[in-house]
């Protein structure tokens, strides 16, 4: 599935006297998304800048960073700079720890019990906001409401318990507690959650980083590879359906299979692999420029 790319080649949904309206949603994956920086950096070199923004899980931290402003080669920095460093990432992580071996071991050290949003406040750069009213480009966020059987999609207040409620991995983070909700990570319901966008642009781009389970056939998965192999096969099955209904003008699925949901501290492999998909976005929109061109 990787190396993907489909244009849906469909009118434009808007229309305007210059040139089209561009708005993209970024999907969740884990480390995969690291692979959404080079959309962020692809659009900067075409001096594209996105009527509006949607992302999931990871796709909802990275495409903060475009939201509050900042360019695809500051973010490609500043995630090798952090992330991309084994030693800043211990230290960091050691600063998020337990004050007193009491609070450690209070109800037991179990998976699942790491708060997001501490670690995103320690990790993200200083450039994204508290709110979402300081954001330059209009955000939404998907989470998904663990008790309302749902999707909720957040686009005002607070920014990072949204983005922390979008990307809270079930049994690795804390579920976060949206006004009177508890939420869990975004891509559950909705991985790729570009319908959000449909109508508010003349061409609307997901990108899909769920990826899926790579191998020979025959060598049998351990236990958190199956665990979450089976998670990428459902959020797959989700895409499939939807882009049956309702698709996208452009959807992109960079070449991340190989990475691991947790593979972050592969970002400059993941960064070199999936470095094609610049090039197979702009084709694309040329390709849809020339469709809006005609319409």
């Amino acid at each position: 599935m990787q190396d993907d790319i489909t244009s849906a080649g469909a009118a434009p949904r808007r229309h305007s006297s210059t040139s089209p309206s561009i708005a993209v949603a970024f999907g969740g994956g884990g480390a995969r998304g690291i692979a959404h920086i080079h959309v962020i950096e692809a659009l900067d070199e075409l001096g594209i800048r996105p009527v509006m923004i949607a992302g999931s899980s990871i796709g909802a931290i990275i495409g903060s960073g475009m939201a509050a402003g900042m360019r695809g080669r500051e973010i490609a920095d500043y995630t090798l700079a952090t992330i991309g460093q084994p030693k800043t990432v211990a230290n960091k992580l050691w600063s998020l720890r337990p004050v007193t071996v009491r609070s450690a071991m209070t109800g037991g050290l179990r998976l699942g019990q790491f708060n997001l949003e501490r670690i995103l406040k320690a990790f993200l750069p200083p450039a994204i906001p508290n709110d979402f009213s300081q954001l330059q480009i209009p955000f939404k966020v998907s989470a998904t409401d663990y008790y309302g059987q749902a999707e909720l999609v957040i686009e005002t207040g607070e920014l990072y318990p949204a983005l922390a409620a979008s990307a809270a991995i079930p049994a690795l983070f804390m579920p976060v507690r949206i006004g009177e909700r508890i939420m869990i990570d975004g891509g559950i319901f909705n991985a790729v959650p570009y319908e959000h966008l449909l109508g508010h642009a003349d061409i609307v781009i997901g990108v899909d980083v769920v990826g899926a389970p790579e191998g020979d056939g025959s060598h049998m998965p351990n236990r958190i590879d199956s665990l979450f192999g089976a998670g990428q096969l459902m959020m797959q099955a989700n895409i499939a359906m939807k882009l049956r209904l309702q698709p996208a003008h452009i959807f992109l699925r960079p070449a991340v299979n190989r990475f691991r949901v947790l593979d972050f501290l592969k970002a400059r492999d993941i960064l070199t692999e999936s470095v094609g998909i610049k090039d197979d976005l702009k084709r694309a929109l040329d390709r849809e420029f020339e469709v809006f061109a005609r319409a």
